[in-house]
């Protein structure tokens, strides 16, 4: 264990902009195992900073996930127009603990398997042709913005079949998704975002109501007429919200970091190309350059000490997912280098403890068949811009590249 904390807190201000998820990872860590960091509208929280402490936050049952219990939205301070709220404050198996979060997860583990998963790889591979085939049209001066056009489609659209959502609802589904990540929000976005969220979904389960089909919306409904694994009709709309966001944002970022990754390492792409290591450069961008960066992780449900540092129940306890997967006391001194070969070590890209992220298998499924179809596509591929010119999701919370213009040929 890290060396007790006897000094002052040191205080980090969060940016809501994103601009250095790993410079702000790298600087917390050298201020100590534990900082306060202060997130949007001034709301003040803990973070730890390494890969060990993190794992241990995760995996601690005292520590809760239900946002009920921070005690900033018991005084009032946090309400449902901070900039955090439609990803913070709903109801789901991601934001509850022990039976109540079992209950949830239980007929998303039913409903959603990997078998599932694998029987739509073949319209993954179909949907990645199409769009692959289709990026041309989508130059502008010689230039095409991979984000929007590839990497944002792939798993939007997975995740929709999955759910049954219409084709036409899926580019403002895109837009809706985007906001709850994004930190510099305002109140009146932030509402916005939450009304026509909950509207689309609701109409979304009234419609799989009454026209049942071979989707996860039927399946979790049926589960419920069943007596199986009932859900309120809350708890079944905010169940869907995550799969819709958390299944569309991370992976896209996956993609969009992973060729970020390779453009800037072309020995680590000729290695991929030519020994067909794809498995393995997901998992290192997932390490190197994890889809998710700083997140309200925990509220202790009694008063707490973690390295030395007395914390009061209630108080928000960030992981800087991100952050911790560069921590070279788990991942050794070259841990800010991406390297293919790596040996494999734990990370924390996917959470881990109970919560562990039920989407893994198929990001990973979204990663390995993307990426080597995009290059074997297009060789030659390179970006349109210097890597220091790529500007971040405006998010603390998302990291990745707000648009990735690139040059096809």
């Amino acid at each position: 264990m890290p060396e007790p904390v006897t000094a002052d807190i040191p205080v980090v201000r969060l940016d809501p902009l994103g601009t250095d998820h790993h410079g702000e990872a790298t600087r917390m860590r050298e201020l100590g195992p534990v900082v306060r960091v202060i997130l949007p509208g001034d709301v003040s929280a803990f973070a730890v900073t390494t890969h060990e402490l993190v794992a241990e936050l995760v995996a601690n049952p005292v520590m809760s996930k239900n946002w009920r219990n921070w005690n900033k939205v018991q005084s009032g301070e946090i309400t449902d127009e901070w900039p955090l709220a439609g990803m913070v404050m709903v109801t789901n198996m991601v934001t509850t603990d022990g039976e109540t979060h079992q209950r949830l997860r239980r007929p998303i583990t039913k409903t959603f398997t990997r078998s599932r998963v694998e029987d739509l790889r073949p319209h993954l591979v179909a949907n990645v042709g199409k769009l692959l085939d289709a990026l041309p049209s989508h130059a502008v001066d010689g230039v095409v913005d991979l984000r929007q056009h590839f990497a944002n489609p792939v798993p939007m659209d997975m995740v929709c079949e999955l759910f049954a959502v219409p084709v036409d609802w899926r580019p403002r589904l895109q837009e809706l998704a985007y906001n709850v990540f994004r930190t510099n929000n305002t109140a009146e976005e932030v509402a916005a975002t939450q009304r026509e969220r909950h509207d689309m979904l609701t109409r979304l389960v009234e419609s799989k109501r009454a026209d049942r089909g071979n989707d996860l919306t039927s399946a979790l409904i049926e589960l419920g007429d069943q007596g199986e694994e009932t859900l309120t009709q809350e708890e079944l709309i905010d169940s869907i919200w995550v799969f819709l966001t958390a299944g569309h944002e991370t992976t896209l970022s996956l993609i969009v970091n992973g060729v970020r990754a390779l453009l800037t390492h072309p020995d680590q792409l000729r290695l991929a190309v030519n020994e067909n290591r794809w498995a393995d450069v997901v998992e290192e961008t997932l390490r190197w350059d994890a889809p998710v960066g700083n997140i309200p992780a925990r509220y202790p449900l009694e008063d707490t000490e973690i390295a030395g540092v007395p914390i009061a129940k209630g108080e928000a306890i960030l992981a800087p997912y991100a952050g911790v997967c560069r921590d070279p006391e788990q991942h050794g001194a070259d841990a800010d280098n991406f390297d293919i070969t790596r040996p494999p070590r734990k990370h924390l890209a996917f959470g881990g403890g109970p919560h562990f992220c039920l989407g893994a298998h198929l990001a990973r499924l979204e990663g390995t068949v993307a990426l080597p179809a995009l290059f074997s596509r297009y060789p030659d591929l390179r970006l349109a811009v210097e890597p220091s010119e790529l500007t971040p999701v405006p998010s603390f919370v998302a990291n990745s590249a707000a648009a990735l213009p690139v040059r096809l040929d």
